[in-house]
């Protein structure tokens, strides 16, 4: 059995020989073909083979042992890993731009990183990893070598599939043009990959299909309800399940009886329709996210966290009285699909305690969120994500949850809760505007589907193809050039719009401009997180291409990458645009554009 960390060490040796070229290039002339092989190597070699295995085997096995990484040397390592990534990016940007000398510079820049991160972690990290390693976990982390050296594949079989239409860019030009330039109004046949959202448009398992089958459609005390609702308390240890049409329909629900005029809800941020139905109630929404969250390129672990000093100041400025719910949102959608810390979760629920105010979590994406505390957060490494979900969930008082994340189904939702008044209360607006409480809007079939998905995706091999794919989106797009959240969250990629088309005022809503010029460019659908969907409220302009979950493979995402690196080429003749009409709520889902220059 070969030494994990022999083998890590071996691979260093192979690195160096390269950097040794690489630095030997920039003292001559090196035709292209030279950098574009280097640059291969050290992408699908350097970082994705060798980064790779100490990030997601190595690095959360010493975190067990209480090596930390805030504050601690895994966490200087990945800081580097990313620095690196982002040389390599430029790199290429240099080289197909054939800026000779600023390639030489930023080879140079990329050749001293690595080597010192190379030295720190053969004479420290490696060494402090030889004495804490149980034999067991030697042998574990030395069985997956064949997996970790293998590119990532899908945990499935393909057995339906749904042919593409192939757009010129001319017809693309008519169709965008006549829906008003927002990509919203495009028929889902005329988009060649659908980024748009990951909410509802999962590929569902044989199991949930099957399940679908055996769905009981009685209007009361429905059998599938039942199956449906212990599923959920198993996993959430709610006594109140109240199922609803989607993650929305929970929040109107919950608001309608929370909210009201002169009342405020604190979150991390706020998402679109958490903040349409709060404030449609009279009350405030006030976003705390952390001070780390505002640095975009920056790779801290927890960037989804609460800021629980802007907490403090909020309740203080609303008066604890007035404070209806503090909501953590898991993963931060808004804030990059940044993950939440069970520290943070915990400190939260101090703060509730301590001021009498229920913490409701919106759980849309709860393994993926219990995916990176598992390999992030210490002491957390040796854990099941079902159990870590199960702790999150046990936290909140209350839980929104949209099915059509993390539930891995195409339709559905439930609203969640302890408190016996405060249920009877929601199942009577349930009625009033969902349907029966055994259904709540939903088939029988969908709550079958559901109860499926919820233990499927905390399954390890399908949220490690999970986490991966979305991982190399962002990779792809950062070598590419384009400027991305770090680090990589768990269901998409964030690209700064702002530092992307820097030409276009935000005025001028550059987010909305990036995701009309990947249409036009490619035929890929995006969105655009910032002016448009937040107005006054937008803290970064964005644009997010979120990963349907078991739609697409390697090659669908290499065709995008193609797309952006096109896109990029040709940035400086994008337009900005203005909005020429909008509704009263929810503007991005309908509002109309023009191009503006």
């Amino acid at each position: 059995m070969q030494d994990p960390i022999d083998t890590l060490m071996a691979e260093h040796r192979i690195i160096e020989k390269v950097l040794d070229a690489v630095e030997l290039a920039a003292e001559r002339e090196m035709p292209v073909s030279f950098y574009e092989r280097a640059l291969d190597f050290l992408v699908a070699f350097a970082d994705r083979c060798h980064h790779a295995k100490e990030e997601e085997r190595l690095f959360p096995v010493l975190e067990g042992h209480g090596i930390p990484r805030e504050m601690g040397p895994i966490g200087v390592m990945c800081d580097e890993h990313v620095v690196g990534r982002a040389h390599v990016g430029r790199m290429r940007e240099q080289l197909r731009l054939g800026r000779r000398d600023a390639l030489c510079r930023e080879s140079l820049e990329y050749v001293a990183l690595l080597r010192q991160h190379i030295r720190k972690e053969d004479e420290v990290l490696f060494q402090m990893a030889r004495q804490v390693m149980r034999a067991d976990e030697v042998r574990r982390l030395a069985g997956g070598e064949d997996r970790m050296t293998r590119p990532i594949i899908e945990p499935f079989r393909i057995k339906v599939v749904q042919a593409l239409r192939f757009t010129t860019r001319e017809e693309r030009e008519d169709l965008l043009r006549r829906a008003r330039y927002n990509p919203f109004a495009l028929h889902a046949g005329d988009v060649m990959i659908d980024l748009l959202t990951d909410s509802g448009t999962s590929a569902m398992s044989n199991e949930q299909w099957a399940g679908m089958m055996r769905g009981d459609e009685s209007y009361a005390g429905s059998e599938s309800f039942f199956r449906f609702e212990a599923e959920v308390k198993d996993l959430t240890g709610f006594r109140h399940v109240i199922p609803t049409h989607q993650g929305r329909a929970a929040e109107r629900i919950l608001f309608s009886l929370l909210g009201g005029k002169g009342m405020t809800t604190i979150a991390n941020t706020h998402f679109d329709t958490t903040r349409a139905n709060v404030e449609q109630s009279g009350a405030r929404c006030a976003d705390c996210p952390s001070p780390e969250s505002r640095r975009l390129t920056e790779a801290a672990p927890f960037k989804g966290n609460l800021d629980l000093d802007a907490v403090e100041r909020e309740i203080v400025r609303a008066g604890e009285k007035k404070v209806e719910a503090i909501i953590v949102t898991v993963t931060n959608n808004s804030g990059g699909g940044q993950p939440v810390s069970l520290a943070n979760l915990r400190a939260v629920r101090q703060v509730c305690d301590r001021h009498g105010i229920p913490l409701v979590l919106d759980a849309c994406r709860f393994a993926e969120n219990a995916w990176f505390i598992r390999e992030r957060e210490a002491g957390q490494a040796g854990r099941t994500l079902r159990e870590i979900a199960q702790e999150m969930f046990r936290l909140a008082d209350i839980c929104t949850f949209s099915a059509k994340k993390d539930g891995l189904v195409n339709m559905g939702g439930f609203l969640a809760m302890n408190d016996d008044a405060l249920a009877a209360r929601a199942r009577s607006v349930l009625i009033l505007t969902e349907g029966f409480p055994t259904y709540g809007g939903l088939a029988g079939r969908d709550l079958e589907a559901i109860a499926v998905g919820l233990r499927e995706v905390v399954r390890d091999e399908y949220m490690a193809y999970r986490i991966a794919s979305v991982r190399y989106l962002c990779q792809g797009l950062k070598e590419r050039g384009a400027p991305v959240i770090e680090p990589p969250g768990g269901h998409a990629a964030y690209v700064d719009a702002k530092a992307a088309l820097p030409h276009i005022p935000r005025e001028l809503l550059p987010g909305q401009a990036l995701v009309n010029a990947l249409y036009l460019v490619g035929g890929v659908r995006a969105v655009e997180i910032g002016t448009v969907m937040f107005g006054a409220a937008a803290q970064h302009e964005l644009v997010r291409l979120a990963m349907p979950r078991r739609v697409y493979t390697q090659s669908h995402v290499d065709y995008v990458l193609d797309v952006f690196a096109d896109l990029l080429a040709e940035r400086d003749r994008i337009p900005g645009y203005r909005i020429t009409w909008e509704p009263p709520y929810l503007r991005h889902f309908t509002a109309h554009f023009e191009p503006v220059g």
